[in-house]
């Protein structure tokens, strides 16, 4: 027999947007297999997680212990003490606050300097309606280190805030994701504690150090340069800075006469200001091999970003245009000359990745960048090291010829642990006089090399890293108030 065959959708009347797709029972019953799968290992992992969370403490080991022996008498009253037992362990865990109960905020600078400290806190706010016993756990990244103050338990009022301090040490320069906060609250009897896991999203930056910004600073800002063995120097000219009032003489411009002084005492008197001495001073760091050598635990190269980093501080505070190079063997980081806060902020930027490396510096690369992206006349400030005339020789012909064009101050980083072996004390061995004579030929080789620059015209500060930063914004404030760019 023949059956009559199926009309297609279209044949049917149906529109072919709605004809139902061709499916097959199989894959929907694997569909609904994998789905269920999937909630069922959800909630097995959200079960697992909650469990989890609780930890016995030693006061309920110490209860276990002490109610063994009931056991071992009598089964009838074992089993009561268990489900006693029981009972407080629920009812601890319950007593308990929920994470929505409990909130940490972590506040710390954003920044901080290697090696140096900083204050910050942890803010606890409970919503709970009993006080709460809690400790901090914070999983801080390599780059930073925290004092163990904060792990010891606190105490939170019922509804209240707590804030724990803290104090953090930047260890290692760079970007630095910060970690999950942990809290971990014990219950009402003390049995068990939850552990609540808080995730803020912030991050910290260890940049140079900074230790001594705000002295420099200040002293810049007020020029107190006598603090610094300067004198102040003054020149009245035209400008815009207001410098004082004097009597008038043939030849000044009537636009100078203040015909309020002239009021009160008179007689006519002319305003006098200072001549702006805004100028332009640009900082380079050489990244390369000798930089690389320890001064005490840090290499002398973060002594020359810290230094590098002050002197863009206080020059941008003296409204200088600021900018900065970068290099070894080829150029790291180039920052336009430019003023105020941003430029400060974009070279603290640049400084944060900066590495040093073992390979050779091309100074000729670096002073083409500054020759090819910067033409005018500026205060260069170069931090690197020499060793002797021939190893230095493309140094000392370059900064030479940047002499004729630019006020060159070159910072020689002095490494003083060569030149307290060229000292060797009285009683030394006939080994000891040998690595002395050697250490002193290249002691006297690398002042050759400075003596040279110095002939040429270029500002030598030979100086050891431990006190280069003084003696870098010490130079740069001689040279601002002398007006000698």
């Amino acid at each position: 027999m023949t059956l009559p065959a199926v009309p297609s959708g279209h044949e049917a009347g149906i529109p072919a947007s709605d004809a139902p797709a061709p499916a097959s029972a199989a894959g929907a019953d694997d569909t609904l297999d994998v789905r269920v799968a999937r909630a069922a290992f959800r909630l097995i992992r959200r079960t697992f997680r909650r469990l989890i969370a609780f930890q016995p403490t030693r006061r309920l080991a110490m209860t276990v212990a002490l109610s063994s022996p009931v056991w071992l008498v009598s089964g009838r009253a074992a089993f009561v003490v268990l489900v006693l037992l029981a009972s407080v362990i629920v009812l601890d865990a319950l007593s308990t606050p929920a994470p929505w109960q409990l909130t940490v905020e972590r506040q710390l600078p954003a920044s901080v300097g290697l090696g140096d400290e900083a204050a910050g806190s942890y803010v606890v706010r409970s919503r709970a309606r009993r006080a709460l016993r809690l400790a901090l756990f914070d999983a801080l990244p390599r780059g930073i280190a925290g004092d163990a103050a904060r792990l010891a338990p606190w105490r939170v009022p019922p509804g209240g805030e707590l804030r724990v301090p803290v104090t953090i040490t930047g260890r290692e320069r760079g970007a630095w994701p910060l970690g999950p906060i942990v809290v971990r609250v014990a219950g009402r009897f003390g049995l068990v504690r939850r552990s609540m896991r808080h995730e803020p999203g912030d991050a910290i930056r260890v940049t140079p150090s900074v230790s001594g910004i705000r002295r420099f600073r200040l002293l810049a800002l007020h020029h107190r340069l006598r603090d610094l063995g300067l004198r102040a120097i003054r020149r009245r000219g035209e400008g815009t800075n207001f410098a004082g009032l004097r009597e008038y003489v043939v030849g000044d411009e009537p636009r100078r006469i203040d015909w309020k002084a002239t009021a009160r005492r008179d007689r006519l008197m002319v305003r006098e200001y200072t001549v702006e001495q805004g100028q332009t001073v640009l900082i380079a760091v050489d990244a390369g091999r000798m930089m690389t050598q320890l001064e005490g635990p840090v290499p002398r190269f973060e002594y020359a970003l810290s230094s590098a980093l002050m002197l863009a501080d206080v020059a941008a505070q003296s409204r200088d245009q600021v900018g900065l190079l970068v290099f070894d063997d080829q150029v790291r980081a180039y920052v336009p000359p430019a003023r105020g806060a941003e430029a400060l902020e974009r070279i603290r930027s640049a400084l944060v990745p900066a590495r040093a490396t073992m390979a050779e510096p091309d100074y000729a690369s670096a002073f083409r960048t500054l020759a090819t992206r910067h033409r005018k006349r500026s205060l260069i400030v170069l931090f690197t090291d020499v060793v002797d005339p021939l190893a230095s020789q493309s140094l000392i012909a370059l900064t030479s010829r940047s002499a004729a064009r630019h006020l060159l101050v070159l910072v020689a980083l002095r490494n003083d642990q060569l030149v307290r072996a060229a000292m060797p004390a009285g009683d030394a061995s006939s080994t000891r006089l040998y690595e002395a004579a050697a250490a002193e030929e290249l002691v006297l080789a690398r002042e050759e090399a400075l003596a040279r620059m110095r002939r040429a015209g270029v500002s030598v500060l030979d100086v050891s890293p431990r006190a280069m930063t003084a003696a870098v914004i010490n130079r740069y404030l001689e040279i601002k108030a002398r007006a000698s760019l």
